[in-house]
């Protein structure tokens, strides 16, 4: 093989030969000193244009190796992460798998079940109290069977008309779930 570089600059265009033969140009994209590991951008194989291969090297393996174009300039530092905005995102999935675990493990029926998730999708103030829905820190409450006669809270609020929206649309969901079997079989059947 020939010499093997301490240090490719990232961008610089590489060619390779493999010890199968194999020929392999593209632009780095990083490398590995210790495990002399290249990585390589390199035209797509399916002839996309917008596409690209990448093609990690063990330089190990290479039996022929030549930089057909160093890049001099230190490429542009990328954007730094938004940490917060990360730990936030985090913070919410797991609350909101939490939520649905709570869902899971109640005693309840499986009615109620699909109800707390229907409302935990757009609401984070939900929560059991033994068999009951609680939404927003009590202002509406839903007891078993989970139907629209069973929601209770100030019926002028907003917060309780929101509640059954969402209950109503959970409701018209399942109902059509449950036909949608019927109406394949009626319109197969003619």
């Amino acid at each position: 093989m020939a010499a093997v570089s301490d240090f490719f600059s990232l961008g610089s265009i590489v060619w390779c030969r493999t010890c199968y033969n194999k020929e392999i140009e593209g632009e780095v994209l990083a490398f590995d000193p210790p495990s002399k590991i290249l990585i390589l951008k390199c035209a797509s194989t399916n002839g996309d244009p917008k596409l690209n291969d990448v093609n990690f090297i063990n330089l190990s393996l290479v039996s022929e190796l030549q930089v057909k174009k160093e890049v001099n300039h230190v490429p542009e530092v990328p954007q730094s992460l938004n940490l917060q905005r990360l730990n936030t995102r985090v913070r919410n999935q797991v609350d909101e798998k939490k939520r649905m675990l709570q869902a899971i493990s109640a005693n309840v029926s499986s009615e109620g079940q699909s109800l707390f998730i229907a409302i935990a999708k757009t609401i984070s103030e939900v929560r059991w109290s033994n068999s009951e829905i609680v939404v927003w820190n009590q202002e509406v409450i839903i007891s078993p069977p989970y139907q629209l006669e069973n929601i209770r809270g100030n019926t002028t609020s907003k917060e309780y008309g929101y509640i059954r929206k969402v209950v109503e649309k959970h409701m018209k969901d399942i109902a059509l779930s449950t036909q949608s079997p019927s109406v394949c079989q009626n319109n197969t059947s003619q």
